[in-house]
């Protein structure tokens, strides 16, 4: 199963929406007024859940895994979405670093 195009850019803008318009019965809204916070826990909560999922063996403990990824990422990108930011900044770290030894990568940051 294929996703629409530019799935993660559509997620995010609907979570944009949702911090602009903070509509009532909205998970996203109930996550952004719980601020860093609440939404740092909930991403606490699906790493744990990520990494629970990845001893799972056979196609249940894939899907499992999948499933649990993606309930992560959504997380991160809500995160990310209340602090302003758009995943296309984050795309563009990516391409920045593509290449790059991760080694080389982490000894050019300077205090990190």
């Amino acid at each position: 199963m294929n996703p629409p195009p530019n799935i993660l850019h559509q997620l995010m803008d609907v979570i944009e929406d949702r911090r602009q318009t903070l509509p009532e019965n909205s998970y996203t809204t109930q996550l952004f007024a719980g601020g860093v916070p609440r939404i740092s826990e909930k991403i606490i909560e699906e790493a744990q859940e990520v990494i629970a999922a990845a001893t799972e063996d056979g196609a249940s403990g894939r899907d499992h895994l999948i499933h649990e990824a993606a309930d992560l990422l959504f997380h991160l990108m809500v995160l990310l979405g209340h602090q302003e930011i758009h995943i296309q900044e984050i795309e563009a770290e990516l391409g920045r670093r593509f290449g790059v030894s991760g080694l080389e990568e982490k000894a050019a940051r300077t205090n990190d």
